[in-house]
């Protein structure tokens, strides 16, 4: 069970409770420009999300943790918590999956969840949580029949993608982290 599983059973939801933010969950993937995140939870901030990242688990080795903790407040999850143990992120209000790998993407399409990043985007379709997918991958991966597919399917489930951006040299560049909240609903 993940984050998503109590979502409906929000403390503190009623009409005299304090107005809270809404929470953006970043799932990052292993990808060479993952370390270019911040650039997506600063814009997200600024438009007034929370936010809380979630790696995968080779995405962890991609990002600067300590960079992103002391810029979204939050511990960065990657592995699953122990029963009893408590929640360190909010139920999502939102998804941005940025960048979202060849790998992570067919996974999640054929609801394989042996991470935790894989299993809160599989629980966040019944969940009910709009989630954006920024693809990055190279168009040999792109070509492959089996990414097709798996974007339909996502596509199918509701789940807003960007184009794709080639991987490789200079794929930084191109880049537009702030797509997801575009595809979102919050520019």
């Amino acid at each position: 069970m993940t984050e998503q599983s109590d979502r409906k059973e929000r403390p503190g939801s009623g009409p005299s409770a304090p107005q809270r933010r809404p929470f953006l969950y970043v799932v990052v993937c292993a990808s060479g420009i993952a370390g270019g995140v911040g650039e997506l939870i600063a814009a997200a901030q600024e438009q007034g999300w929370d936010v809380g990242v979630v790696a995968t688990p080779q995405g962890l080795g991609f990002i600067d943790a300590d960079a992103v903790v002391a810029r979204t407040g939050y511990p960065i999850r990657s592995a699953w918590r122990a029963p009893g143990d408590p929640r360190p992120l909010p139920p999502a209000d939102a998804i941005a999956v940025a960048p979202a790998t060849f790998n992570t993407i067919n996974k999640w399409a054929a609801g394989i969840s042996d991470t935790l990043a894989l299993g809160i985007l599989c629980e966040a379709y019944g969940a009910g949580v709009p989630t954006a997918v920024l693809p990055c991958l190279n168009a040999a991966q792109a070509a492959h029949p089996a990414y097709r597919r798996s974007v339909d399917a996502l596509r199918d489930m509701g789940v807003l993608f960007s184009a794709f951006v080639p991987g490789g040299a200079g794929a930084a560049g191109r880049f537009r982290w702030t797509e997801a909240l575009e595809l979102l609903g919050r520019e």
